[in-house]
């Protein structure tokens, strides 16, 4: 079965196992995303409703494609620019075309949600206790010294 799927504004046919460079989706290599904006699918030579279906992959890199010189010029005006370009890319491993319910779960979307909680959870009690030793001798520092003395404004020479 394949599938014409439309990401990063361009199209691209897809059957399961091909291998796509696409432009730049978040996430990192081994993260599964479903690519949901499906223009039409079939089977050999028929053409199926693409309706409900998705188009499960898996990330195989983040990489940047070949670089582009851009080079403008006017004749005889002394103007020249020269400028290039690089496009971040993602690479893709299509995994599956088929229905939502086939279509794998996005990974990268619980890992963090569980890390961060966990994360904040280690750093908190850290940087409370620290902030509450040091704060007290700086306020104590700061209370006693006085402020700093104003410049007095220069002569003026007659």
């Amino acid at each position: 079965m394949f599938a014409i799927v439309r990401t990063g504004g361009k199209q691209y046919r897809v059957a399961a196992g091909d291998k796509i460079a696409v432009e730049k989706i978040d996430g990192e290599a081994g993260d599964t995303v479903s690519l949901g904006d499906i223009l039409l699918a079939g089977d050999g030579g028929e053409v199926k409703s693409a309706e409900g279906l998705v188009v499960s992959a898996e990330i195989i890199a983040q990489t940047r494609g070949e670089k582009v010189i851009v080079f403008k010029k006017r004749r005889r005006h002394n103007y020249r620019r020269r400028n290039g370009h690089r496009q971040s890319l993602t690479l893709l491993r299509i995994l599956a075309v088929g229905d939502a319910k086939k279509a794998a779960p996005k990974k990268e979307a619980a890992p963090k949600a569980e890390a961060a909680p966990a994360a904040e959870a280690k750093a908190a009690p850290a940087k409370e206790a620290a902030p509450k030793k040091a704060a007290a001798p700086k306020a104590e520092a700061a209370a006693e010294k006085k402020p700093a003395a104003k410049k007095a404004a220069p002569k003026k020479e007659a």
